[in-house]
């Protein structure tokens, strides 16, 4: 079987689908790996309801159990509508990790740093992982195209386009940590929480339509999975040609004699 990081002699046999084709199956996948609007709105809205209860009030117990609950909420919503849950799930994490540092150290400022600091980490891990020529963009779109790590050695111009879209999402994400940082430490949580909140969507809308971008224009993804099915079948065909005579009464395959 060939390997799906491994060079082969058909590189370039692959039929290139059309442009149109290329777009679809590119922004299906994109949504697919992102969640789509819906996965937009559950990152947003717990935050969007944190920052609001605490501009009103100033309770830092009521904001952080609210945008809590609100995550659960959404969960159990995917749940009793049999939806992928990764999403909510990730979302839920996320408001757990920061309701318990806010309440942990008083401040609420610190509801947002664990989600910030995670975003900076997504940003040097995009960066880093291209400059070692492995764009964690690839690793994360490969297997939704169904081409796993064969973008690697056996489809350069995707591999390229795997690149540029890392890069974009480094650098964009280096962007809005540059801009909310500053304001972590020297602006109060109320402004910090809707600059926060305003930043969600159009970067991450940014970066999605710049991977669109590259990859339409790229070459079409090598199916390894059905390259495997396909030499399944060949094997499989195989062995049922070679037991064929056998089953017959005809003569040994070669290499086997009857006994006398």
């Amino acid at each position: 079987m060939t390997s799906l990081d491994k060079p082969t002699e058909d590189t370039d046999q692959t039929p290139p689908s059309r442009p149109g084709d290329a777009r679809a199956v590119t922004e299906a996948a994109l949504f697919e790996a992102f969640g789509g609007v819906r996965g937009m709105v559950e990152t947003v809205v717990p935050g969007l309801l944190f920052v609001a209860i605490f501009t009103i009030n100033k309770d830092l117990h009521l904001s952080a159990i609210a945008a809590l609950a609100v995550s659960l909420v959404l969960v159990v919503v995917r749940l009793v509508r049999k939806d992928t849950v990764k999403h909510a799930f990730s979302g839920v994490f996320g408001v757990a990790f920061g309701v318990v540092f806010a309440m942990f150290t008083g401040n609420a400022k610190d509801f947002y740093l664990p989600g910030m600091l995670y975003t900076l980490g997504l940003a040097l891990a995009y960066i880093v992982t291209t400059l070692a020529g492995v764009p964690l963009i690839g690793l994360i779109l490969g297997p939704v195209f169904r081409e796993n790590l064969s973008w690697r050695t056996r489809n350069p111009g995707r591999k390229k386009a795997y690149a540029k879209s890392s890069w974009a999402w480094g650098l964009i994400l280096l962007a809005k940590c540059a801009i909310l940082f500053p304001l972590y430490w020297w602006s109060d949580t109320t402004r910090l929480g809707w600059v926060l909140v305003a930043l969600k969507i159009p970067p991450f809308l940014l970066a999605v339509w710049l991977t669109w971008v590259f990859l339409a224009k790229a070459p079409a993804p090598i199916d390894v999975f059905a390259e495997m099915e396909a030499q399944e079948e060949a094997e499989k065909a195989e062995k049922e040609r070679r037991a064929a005579p056998a089953a017959e009464g005809g003569e040994p395959e070669p290499g086997r004699h009857r006994k006398v």
